[in-house]
């Protein structure tokens, strides 16, 4: 098997694990195949003194074909 590895920001208003969420199925719409993700940064933005946005940076592995 032959892995490729692909990089995505993912971005929710309501937790970070939403945001990972997220990343997951719209990369789903377009990428076939998808069996492994790791989550190497996360980050959010403030406004008015409370979190606004969450932001989850997601490797999504997937299988091709060799």
């Amino acid at each position: 098997m032959v892995w490729k590895c692909i990089e995505i920001i993912g971005q929710s208003s309501e937790s970070f694990a939403k945001a990972v969420q997220n990343a997951v199925v719209e990369t789903g719409k377009t990428v076939k195949d998808m069996q492994w993700f790791e989550v190497t940064s996360f980050r959010g933005a403030i406004q008015e003194d409370k979190v606004s946005q969450f932001q989850a940076v997601v490797k999504i592995f997937f299988g091709v074909e060799s």
